[in-house]
């Protein structure tokens, strides 16, 4: 079992950080970033696959220099109990602060990018290099049908793969 794991964990870690899409916005405000995130739609990991009330809420660790990040989730229905994930990120790009390092448990690194990003910090869209993985997430757990799709239109013209999008469902 402890081999599986192990192989489980390299496989992961090559596949999600190794060249591939490297496009990201030019600028992110770490301070403006920080706080509650609602997974509106994802093509997320395992983890997510039958995910209800997705949310991951960003602090900054001063004494660490690095961000904490709490995933929070009901799996398999709102009536599940909640689940949490806390995972820790390091800022790569320091000039643009859009290409970070999140680890949800060692030695397990990816890389994670934020490729879009509302001007007033409403929406953000989170990719890796591979794109296997896509979230899109916003400040409210209730987004606009229409808001969604003009999102999902943007990834697509960025080159970025939409295919496979699972809408999170949310009820708070």
């Amino acid at each position: 079992m402890k081999y599986l794991v192990l192989i489980f964990v390299i496989v992961i870690s090559f596949s999600c950080s190794s060249g591939g899409y490297k496009k990201t916005v030019n600028k992110v405000d770490i301070d403006r970033f920080m706080g509650k995130w609602y997974v509106i739609a994802a093509r997320g990991t395992y983890i997510e696959s039958e995910a209800y009330n997705s949310l991951e809420e960003y602090s900054w660790n001063e004494k660490e220099k690095r961000i904490d990040i709490d995933f929070t989730y009901h799996d398999g229905s709102f009536e599940a109990e909640k689940e949490s994930l806390p995972q820790k990120a390091w800022i790569i790009n320091k000039d643009t602060n859009a290409h970070w390092e999140v680890s949800p448990f060692w030695p397990m690194k990816f890389d994670y990018l934020v490729i879009d990003i509302d001007k007033d910090y409403k929406w953000v869209v989170v990719g890796v290099p591979n794109q296997k993985y896509l979230w899109i997430m916003s400040r409210d757990w209730k987004i606009e049908d229409r808001l969604l799709s003009r999102i999902v239109s943007r990834v697509r013209d960025l080159k970025y793969s939409v295919r496979e999008l699972r809408k999170v469902p949310h009820r708070w």
